[in-house]
């Protein structure tokens, strides 16, 4: 992989005759770190008194300390625990709002020094440009990043959802050929369609498979793992309790556990560690990971929190962290390069204390964050981003004139409403029989509900619209609005009156994509994202401020769900009931339905 000049590591096949004589002692070492415990994942052990010799970039030997008696670089750990710098395999950069770039700077302050990312954010906005877009990003960027293809670019058929990609087998085969990063087919969330093998998502499966590449997966009900694992899907991040996550490992796919804030859709561990803790399972296929996290949770919820949550469910230090690093390599064939502290590996390294908190990192050999901090030479890489090309600075197409709410019953029937509730990740399908009322306050009053709609951005249709309501929302007022609605990323919006939903949706448009929330016909908090109406151009820094900002007012607005949960809304392969640009949507019936049926 290209990588910038400053971190670049040799292949070890051009460095083993340097690496042995290092190792031997018959040349000299570019680094010595002393005075470490060192954290095996191989043996899941933690072995005191080690030092590590390390030459361009990779280690040559881990020693018993003191070993190394001539002159060279040191760095003393100060009794501190070193082991191999973390490994997720199962991340989206999209969610962090923030470019490949600059998603580094907080991987490495966590610890982690290897993602494998899903680019189907960028992918249903732009199509395999965006894709190799993001791709050259992360050549730019002090980290190690693969790619799991995106494999469900629309997550529906064109008559359920409009998104701005299409990613044909044939597009998904050349992504592979033309990248030596595309390792895996990224998570097939259409597992309605594999499991009744349907014909496209199958050749998608088949492009991957012809190539000697695994495949990950997303699926929820445990009726389906055994038609998903027969067709070749060997891992998913789904886990979300102890029983399902059993019948994945005994079905042979990987599990990826998530760990992240208690209060979203991303922090099933502790229910799904179970199958270790209590049913006895090993934990030999299972990784952690972090799917999803916006900018501001980066910093709290990395994939080292996600580590310390699987030891606070019962799992011994070492194995966590063998859970956080050498596991995922491994399920990725990578465990010869990355994962551990083996000779000839990557020098990523990771200096942590105790509770197994990071303290500082070596990225290739070189230190990137000392003492929490990170130092001049990754603030200098941070400070050159990749910029993307212009087409992705112009993403949102709106016709002049959009109706956001529907009519008003004339008389009683059913309305289809969505209820939300924490974490957000499923939805439930509520039926609500109405009665004729005067205007949509008065049925709202009633119910306790509010409009969402979803409205097409990407110009590919004359306008769609779809009105539907939530429930149990709890909007105060105003209105919310976002083009991250996952997976075809049109723009969502959920509001208590049609004129603040226009300035939200204005606010959104204005900046070519964003987040904004919107009260009494003033923008309380906005949050640009101009890239793809999916990233900011700003460091993890600056948009985990203006993150904190949005936050405070989404909760002032009393939104019952975070904004990353309202950005779920139109995930049209999720149970019960989405809202995509085409209407309501039943899952996994995937059939439209209307809002409102009459008597």
């Amino acid at each position: 992989m290209t990588r910038l000049t400053r971190f670049s590591v040799a292949p070890l096949s051009g460095m083993t005759r340097q690496l042995a004589a290092v190792a031997s002692a018959r040349a000299a070492p570019d680094l010595v770190i002393t005075g470490a415990r060192v954290l095996s994942t191989y043996s899941e052990r933690i072995l005191p008194e080690r030092e590590i010799w390390i030459s361009g970039g990779r280690i040559a030997a881990v020693k018993p300390s003191g070993s190394y008696r001539g002159d060279a670089v040191r760095y003393d750990a100060r009794g501190g625990i070193i082991g191999p710098g973390l490994v997720d395999p199962h991340i989206h950069i999209e969610s962090a709002m923030v470019t490949a770039s600059a998603y580094a700077e907080a991987a490495l302050l966590n610890g982690t020094t290897t993602i494998f990312c899903d680019s189907h954010e960028i992918g249903n906005v732009m199509d395999v440009a965006g894709i190799e877009a993001m791709l050259e990003d992360a050549r730019a960027a002090p980290l190690s990043i693969f790619l799991t293809v995106p494999s469900t670019v629309p997550a529906t058929s064109p008559e359920l959802e409009t998104a701005g990609g299409d990613l044909t087998p044939d597009k998904i085969a050349g992504l592979f050929d033309r990248w030596p990063e595309a390792v895996a087919l990224g998570e097939k969330m259409d597992f309605v369609p594999v499991t009744m093998g349907d014909e496209r998502s199958h050749a998608i499966l088949k492009a991957a498979l012809q190539r000697g590449r695994p495949v990950s997966g997303h699926v929820y009900g445990r009726d389906f793992v055994a038609a998903y694992a027969a067709s070749g899907i060997t891992d998913t991040h789904e886990a979300i309790d102890r029983d399902i996550a059993d019948d994945l490992l005994e079905a042979g796919i990987w599990i990826f556990l998530r760990g992240g804030p208690p209060t979203t859709a991303w922090h099933s561990l502790p229910e799904a560690i179970k199958t270790v803790t209590e049913l006895g399972a090993s934990t030999k296929r299972i990784a952690v990971c972090t799917d999803d996290r916006d900018a501001d949770d980066l910093a709290d919820f990395g994939l080292d929190f996600v580590v310390r949550e699987a030891v606070r469910a019962g799992v011994k230090p070492e194995t966590a962290w063998a859970m956080g690093s050498l596991h995922g390599a491994t399920r990725f064939g990578q465990d010869g390069e990355i994962g551990g502290l083996g000779g000839g590996r990557r020098a990523d390294l990771v200096l942590m204390n105790d509770e197994l908190e990071p303290q500082s990192t070596w990225y290739g050999g070189a230190l990137v964050v000392d003492g929490r901090r990170i130092t001049p030479l990754l603030d200098a890489a941070l400070s050159d981003r990749y910029r993307y090309p212009d087409a992705a600075y112009h993403t949102v197409h709106l016709p002049a004139a959009l109706k956001l709410t529907p009519d008003l019953p004339a008389g009683p029937g059913i309305l289809n409403a969505i209820r939300t509730e924490l974490p957000g990740i499923t939805l439930t399908h509520d039926r609500i029989a109405i009665e004729p009322a005067n205007d949509w306050s008065t049925l709202f009053d009633r119910h306790g509900l509010c409009f969402v709609s979803v409205v097409e951005r990407h110009g590919k249709s004359d306008g769609n619209v779809g009105h539907g309501v939530l429930s149990r929302f709890s909007l105060k007022r105003g209105a919310v609005a976002s083009s991250v609605g996952h997976d075809a990323h049109n723009i969502i919006i959920a509001g208590t009156n049609e004129a603040d939903m226009r300035l939200a949706l204005a606010a959104v448009a204005e900046t070519e994509g964003g987040i904004a929330v919107v009260a009494d016909g003033v923008v309380k908090a906005h949050i640009a994202l101009p890239i793809a109406g999916l990233l900011s151009d700003k460091r993890v820094p600056e948009v985990a401020e203006e993150l904190r900002a949005l936050k405070a007012a989404w909760a002032e607005a009393g939104c019952s769900i975070p904004f990353m949960g309202f950005n779920l809304i139109p995930l049209s392969v999720i149970p019960e009931i989405r809202i995509t640009d085409r209407g309501l949507v039943t899952v996994p019936a995937m059939a439209l339905v209307p809002l409102f049926e009459p008597d």
